[in-house]
């Protein structure tokens, strides 16, 4: 369950074998089943997880309604960063869509990785700057594009996942309703 961690790790540092082992016995496996949150809004984010089977959406309420703004695969990481790193209450939700298999991680465990191994920050930052490139093509989606461009940009970027999201999510994601949501893909088809 590790070796996707390991491999995705050794992509950023040529890892020693203290560091795989510290690795190894900081995260640990978790199972999350379909449609239960792995943090709730007012919650306070314990855990970054790494997703190894299975697939979480992000949403935040507005206008008493979900907003679903990102979508995480296998092979990524999954956690409200500024609640884990602040010790603050989340804004937003993270649940499960699929059945999911991850490895989590406590902040404490994450600084122990940081503070005591040679390619810690490395690590670390590797994290943060992926986290900081998703977060702003979020926003710049957000306010720069229409119903249909964010359709697109999600097709682009989702491509493998759209048989695996229902509908109602991706309506979510674009901010649209659902019929709305069939009228841009008829639209997006016939271009």
């Amino acid at each position: 369950m590790h070796s996707i961690l390991l491999q995705l790790f050794s992509q950023v540092a040529n890892l020693e074998q203290e560091e795989v082992d510290l690795i190894k016995k900081c995260f640990k496996p978790y199972s999350l089943p379909k449609g239960a949150n792995f943090l709730q809004t007012g919650e306070i984010n314990k855990h970054v997880g790494f997703l190894t089977k299975g697939l979480v959406r992000y949403f935040v309420y507005k206008d008493d309604e979900e907003s679903t703004f990102e979508f995480t695969k296998e092979g990524e990481f999954i956690a409200d960063y500024q609640s884990f790193t602040k010790n603050v209450p989340s804004l937003q939700t993270i649940q499960a869509i699929e059945d999911c298999e991850m490895l989590i991680i406590t902040y404490p465990d994450v600084q122990t990785i940081f503070n005591t191994t040679k390619n810690g920050n490395l690590i670390g930052r590797y994290l943060v700057e992926h986290r900081f490139d998703v977060m702003v093509n979020q926003l710049l989606a957000i306010y720069m594009q229409n119903h249909e461009e964010r359709y697109n940009r999600f097709v682009s970027y989702y491509a493998d996942l759209t048989q695996r999201i229902p509908q109602y999510l991706i309506a979510s994601y674009v901010g649209v309703k659902p019929p709305s949501l069939s009228r841009i893909r008829r639209r997006f088809t016939n271009k």
